[in-house]
């Protein structure tokens, strides 16, 4: 089991926990109360900072109830923080654009992160022709 190194903004800030037994994502929750109008870029402070051990990355996306109840999405769509970003003043944010007029409370659930290992180094192997069965469309459904 690795150790995560954490850092938080104030008292006020809601401590992380894991939701027992429903998934294995943690949430993050916006550390000050917002307020945005319809078209307004944020970068919502989360109230934390991690060393992360050497080798790992955090994977930061929104849960899925995010936009039905803030009208904001994401702007990167999911943000990467790896173990160089360890400082004591490295917060992390939410970069969130909001697509109506909305308010955000302390400790409001507004996205979510897991740990993973770096990808491994890869070698690509160029073909002329996969060997496969061809599907014949776009993505996981096969149809154009």
């Amino acid at each position: 089991m690795e150790t995560i190194k954490i850092q938080y903004l104030n008292d006020e800030v809601k401590r992380l926990e894991y939701i027992g037994g429903k998934s294995d994502w943690i949430d993050l929750r916006s550390a000050e109360h917002v307020v945005m109008k319809k078209g307004e870029f944020h970068l919502i402070p989360l109230g934390v900072a991690m060393q992360l051990p050497k080798g790992y990355e955090a994977h930061i996306v929104p849960r899925s109830s995010t936009y039905k109840n803030f009208g904001i999405i994401q702007v990167n769509h999911m943000g990467v923080v790896d173990e160089s970003y360890a400082g004591p003043n490295d917060w992390w944010y939410m970069p969130a654009y909001a697509l109506r007029d909305t308010e955000i409370q302390v400790n409001d659930r507004i996205c979510q992160f897991r740990i993973m290992e770096h990808q491994p180094q890869l070698v690509f192997e160029e073909q002329e022709r996969l060997a496969a069965p061809d599907r014949g469309g776009i993505g996981s459904t096969g149809k154009n």
